[in-house]
């Protein structure tokens, strides 16, 4: 397999379509980044692979080597700075168009899958984010079969589960840590995503789509609850636009003052940013929540690998 090179396999699921898999798997990989890991991401969504766009590489072109891919690279390790590389792969970069649609059989999607796994040229990484597809389809069984049968036993850490705290989320995502269990999957933890609103405007955090269902959903697991994420439109305005976070003065996102300074912040929301967006990111009020979210999700990793 290509996997050969990678220390930690780390896949991120959900029963429940829309809450957010793809963004959920783009800051946990900027955040092992920055923490200095090596970081590769395989988009098996086959049917609506978001992660080109998320890291704004959507032209990018994959190149054929002997028997295989090579990766798309978001950024190059730099020791100076402390962060880790990042290299991604996704069906998306195959297709001609961004709309095409991929319309094909379950035997199709399974062989897909098992050619990411096998055919894709990772080089040495610490982590490998694998952003999967809603539900509990042939897509899943096929990942889960192939990597139980021909990882290493050490290889495959476990699975990050993301769910919304409304019951009629938390009611699909239950079926998707019952599929872990059947499966043997390790649930690393449990991310209640979309829980809050931060106000563009204003200093405000709302829960909009009220809280707490991801933690009880996790208690009930048994399994670690990592943390709770809100809605941030910066987030969005840094991946569409590339442009830098801003907030208005005495935003504070748990706990944390994420206020610009007014001297940064007149007159830099109109400009876009040639910055990295492992640079960027550091300002968007999610990264200080999914730091902590990724040294929990490293720490259940070092567990598994006892």
């Amino acid at each position: 397999m290509s996997l050969s090179k990678v220390k930690h396999i780390v896949l991120v699921l959900s029963g429940k379509g829309g809450v957010g898999k793809s963004s959920v798997t783009t800051q946990l990989a900027l955040s092992l980044s920055l923490a200095g890991h090596s970081v590769g991401v395989l988009d098996v969504d086959l049917t609506g692979p978001s992660i080109p766009r998320m890291f704004a590489i959507e032209d990018a072109k994959v190149t054929q080597a002997p028997g295989g891919w090579l990766p798309i690279t978001v950024h190059e390790a730099d020791q100076a700075a402390g962060f880790g590389s990042l290299r991604v792969m996704s069906l998306g970069f195959l297709l001609p168009r961004r709309g095409d649609a991929v319309v094909w059989r379950g035997p199709k999607k399974t062989a897909m899958v098992r050619q990411f796994l096998s055919d894709v040229f990772w080089d040495e990484l610490d982590y490998l984010l694998i952003d999967t597809p809603p539900g509990t389809s042939d897509e899943h069984i096929s990942l889960a079969e192939t990597l139980l049968q021909k990882a290493r036993p050490d290889q495959l850490a476990g699975a990050v589960v993301v769910t919304t705290p409304q019951a009629v989320a938390t009611a699909d995502v239950r079926k998707e840590l019952n599929f872990c269990a059947k499966t043997g999957i390790r649930v690393l933890g449990v991310v209640e995503n979309m829980c809050g609103f931060v106000c563009p405007n204003c200093s405000e955090c709302t829960n909009i789509f009220m809280s707490g269902g991801g933690e009880v959903m996790a208690n009930d697991f048994g399994v670690r609850f990592l943390g709770r994420v809100p809605i941030d439109p910066q987030f969005l305005v840094l991946i569409e636009t590339g442009k830098r976070p801003r907030y208005p003065e005495g935003t504070a996102v748990n706990g944390q003052d994420m206020s610009t300074p007014v001297q940064e912040s007149n007159g830099a929301q109109d400009t876009k940013d040639a910055a990295l967006l492992v640079h960027k990111y550091p300002d968007c009020s999610l990264a200080p929540i999914f730091k902590s979210i990724t040294a929990d999700v490293i720490s259940e990793v070092q567990i598994t690998g006892r």
